[in-house]
């Protein structure tokens, strides 16, 4: 006899986990918090289209800075640095090649920051069109342009001065091909980009080049390192139950777009009958979720894993 819950009663068994992202921690956007000793981290604010986080190790001699977001924030950022310690800031980690953590690389290069890519998202960058189909005139690019690494690795890059120790792991394809993110070992602290998020908005779960069964198994790695700070692409920082909360959360979903596929359901009838609110705060936005189940059809249905 399977040992396999019913995918209902998997379903149901991530609702107390879900629940406990709506009591993550609730530092305000734009607030820094200091996580350990030289380690900050800057929560975004969507609200000012300045959404993802940023965090920054301070090294005897230098700053490694996680994740640039768009140009106006990252000069906003770079002052918040600068309230926290002298030291210039050196490497700039892309954890993906997305606009809102990318954009702003050329506000950092132009202070004498390195862009710091895994392979993968170097090659993403490069081919993507997005800074030069920018659209958005109420927040202009003016000022910035598109920088892409300075260095690359493909699995692993490690800054340690026998201070501070960040080690910057590829983890996809997974939310996109060459998703980074970086692990402090000593403080048990990841930033995890995209791979994790507990803002009210959910994932973005449609780049072609991402890999639901990559993202799921980046998530069970990140799980077993056993981690007590985790630093989400988006919203507060929380501890590491956040991760089994997504991990359980994106295979629902993904089981039950796939249980729809089987049974000759259209795109539109999952996109409006699945209802996911319940599962927790990263799940609360209706339309957010409706255009999840969208990009997991359109994935799943072309034969990506």
């Amino acid at each position: 006899m399977s040992k396999r819950l019913p995918v209902i009663a998997r379903c149901l068994l991530i609702v107390c986990c879900l629940a406990l992202l709506s009591k993550a921690g609730r530092a305000e956007p734009e607030v820094v918090q200091k996580l350990a000793n030289g380690i900050y981290v800057w929560q975004g604010n969507p609200d000012k289209r300045e959404p993802a986080n940023c965090m920054w190790v301070i090294f005897k001699d230098y700053v490694v800075v996680i994740d640039a977001n768009f140009p106006w924030a990252a000069r906003e950022i770079i002052q918040k640095i600068k309230a926290t310690t002298d030291k210039p800031i050196r490497y700039v980690l892309n954890t993906h090649y997305h606009s809102d953590h990318s954009f702003g690389n050329s506000v950092f290069t132009d202070i004498g920051a390195i862009i710091v890519n895994t392979e993968a998202t170097d090659a993403e960058n490069r081919a993507s069109k997005n800074f030069a189909n920018w659209k958005d005139t109420a927040h202009s690019l003016a000022g910035a342009r598109e920088e892409v690494a300075g260095i690359t690795f493909s699995d692993r890059l490690v800054f340690d001065d026998g201070t501070q120790r960040v080690e910057m792991i590829r983890l996809g394809p997974a939310h996109s091909n060459g998703d980074a993110v970086a692990y402090l070992p000593k403080e048990k602290i990841v930033a995890t980009g995209d791979l994790c998020v507990t803002w009210g908005i959910g994932n973005n779960v449609g780049d072609p080049n991402g890999s639901y069964a990559g993202w799921l198994n980046a998530l069970d790695r990140m799980i077993s390192w056993n981690l007590a700070t985790v630093v989400p692409g988006h919203g507060p920082v929380s501890g590491p139950e956040v991760l089994r909360a997504q991990k359980d959360y994106l295979a629902c979903m993904r089981e039950q777009v796939q249980q729809g596929i089987k049974a000759g359901k259209s795109v539109d009838q999952l996109a409006t009958e699945l209802d996911f609110k319940k599962y927790g705060v990263i799940a609360s936005d209706a339309k957010a979720n409706a255009t999840s189940v969208r990009a997991m059809y359109r994935h799943l249905t072309s034969g990506a894993p």
